[in-house]
């Protein structure tokens, strides 16, 4: 692209233009054009309106990462579709509930999950018409299926849809955070556009490399950007930290999304692994998701360099973001807010706090609102105006950096996943053994925190080792692995108010005694 014409606007119109630009490297290394891309995504829409998908209407992905998971995005998001990404670490009851309240009209699964995707489509009871697989999969027809004989021209009515991720909440029921669709094509809206705010240009020679699930709203979010903007994508699947390095060797990776736990475990590689892969292509390591440790952030700068960036934000929108100078001109903080965000700290009576003073942590975009599915309690809730909070508490200093102090203090975050008691201690209360029970995290040294339970056992039930692998064993057939309690501890009675208040401070002290829990 000469510098006094501007690239075309999104990623379909750069196809066309420059079919045989190489735009992805899958995770077995296969190189894909933006032709050949561009095709598979119109033949899928095809496909997906001949399966009876109409404009509005939702399909829901279990995939790992891998061409068929851009393609899908790519498909809902000139169809005027959702997509809606699936945690793939879900068990069957899980996944049902999402495909079931999102109205998922159509599932695509892989292989690997064939069992709980299975499982799920049954309990939601999709018609197994709907179901397809990449890969073979009991009760799914095959993925191909939907693309052959599907011609790869643009499909008519071509209009802008949306991703429609599902976040949690501490009832424990992840909700479905869902935009209005605008009715426009999908050239008329600047896609990819966010990415200015973090210093990231178009084009430029950039290579983004994927190396977390893309089921995650902020992961998906910044490789579906990339590739509008004109920048090569390169898919990990499964990551470890010298596979990381060596693909930011090989392919020049010049930006990536991070979570804290991921830079622990590279700087615990032996100091002649690190040396041995060239990281200088590397402009901006944007991490976010849990808290990073000073003591791993200043490490990681010291390596990498000026690249190592901050931001805070939710799935819901609104953010922050800090440079590794304003990081260490103002240790601790997780930034500004973003040019198409506002935040702003209000105390519980809904006053707005001046700089300095701790409050409850809101933000908005300036860019739009969003709902979530089926909720409109929760929808309304937590909201000052047009603001709205997570629950983090923190405070703006006078040059308006966010600096957190506490955060949702009953959720864990294990290795930059968000994990809610409450649909935990759900679960347990399920057993017939369990009176009375309490999930929280506790200090773990990789992960920063892992689930911790501990249980009253009812009348009739003793505590010890063969209860507790008992309730674990129980977790483990109603939950994710990651959120399942990794232990259990007993205690005679719970520490509860006379109002039934669970004193859950009480319970989580003394496992953090003399160690600081990160905000």
């Amino acid at each position: 692209m000469t510098k006094d014409v501007p690239p075309p606007n999104g990623f379909w119109a750069q196809a066309a233009a420059d079919p045989d630009r190489t735009v992805l490297i899958a995770p077995d290394g296969e190189e894909w054009t933006a032709g050949r891309l561009h095709a598979a995504g119109n033949r899928l829409v095809h496909g997906l309106r001949a399966a009876g998908l109409e404009r509005g209407d939702a399909f829901a992905v279990v995939l790992p990462n891998g061409v068929e998971f851009l393609t899908a995005y790519l498909a809902a998001s000139q169809a005027g579709l959702y997509l809606v990404p699936v945690n793939h670490h879900l068990v069957g009851p899980e996944i049902a509930w999402i495909v079931a309240d999102s109205g998922a009209k159509v599932l695509i699964a892989h292989e690997r999950f064939a069992a709980a995707a299975r499982q799920a489509a049954d309990e939601a009871e999709l018609p197994e018409a709907r179901r397809y697989a990449v890969g073979a999969a009991p009760g799914f027809r095959p993925y191909g299926e939907l693309l052959d004989g599907q011609p790869d021209s643009a499909p008519a009515d071509r209009t802008l849809g949306w991703v429609m991720n599902y976040t949690s909440g501490t009832t424990g029921r992840p909700r479905g955070i869902r935009r209005p669709l605008p009715g426009t094509a999908p050239e008329d809206a600047y896609l990819g556009g966010f990415l200015a705010i973090f210093g990231i240009k178009p084009f430029d020679g950039n290579v983004h490399l994927v190396c977390s699930p893309l089921y995650h709203t902020a992961v998906l979010q910044f490789a579906g950007a990339s590739l509008h903007i004109g920048h090569r994508i390169v898919l990990m699947d499964k990551w470890t930290p010298e596979g990381m390095l060596a693909l930011m060797d090989e392919h020049r990776c010049t930006h990536t999304h991070m979570v804290p736990t991921q830079f622990h475990r590279l700087l615990a590689l032996p100091a002649q692994t690190r040396a041995a892969y060239d990281v200088r292509a590397m402009r901006h390591a944007i991490h976010g998701a849990a808290p990073c440790p000073d003591h791993v952030k200043r490490a990681m700068i010291d390596w990498w360099g000026g690249c190592v960036e901050e931001y805070y934000a939710a799935s819901e929108g609104g953010g922050a973001f800090a440079t590794a100078e304003d990081w260490l001109k103002k240790p601790g903080t997780v930034g500004r807010a973003w040019p198409i965000s506002e935040l702003a700290v209000f105390d519980d009576d809904g006053n707005r706090l001046p700089a300095g003073e701790l409050g409850t942590v809101y933000m908005k975009m300036t860019t739009g609102g969003f709902r979530y599915h089926k909720d409109e309690d929760k929808t309304r809730k937590n909201r000052i105006g047009d603001f709205f909070t997570v629950g983090d508490l923190g405070y703006l200093d006078e040059d308006g950096f966010l600096f957190l102090r506490d955060r949702k203090i009953d959720m864990i975050i294990s290795g930059g996943v968000n994990i809610y008691p409450a649909e935990i201690e759900a679960a347990l209360l399920a057993h017939p053994a369990v009176a009375d029970a309490a999930a929280f995290g506790i200090p773990h040294d990789d992960w920063g925190e892992e689930v911790k339970a501990v249980v009253e056992p009812a009348d009739g039930h003793r505590a010890g080792p063969a209860l507790a692998a008992d309730l674990l064993a129980h977790c483990a057939r109603r939950l994710a692995g990651y959120k399942c309690p990794k232990s259990v501890d007993f205690l005679a009675v719970m520490p509860r108010d006379p109002n039934g208040k669970l004193y859950k401070r009480r319970l989580r002290a003394p496992y953090w005694e003399g160690r600081e829990r990160t905000v």
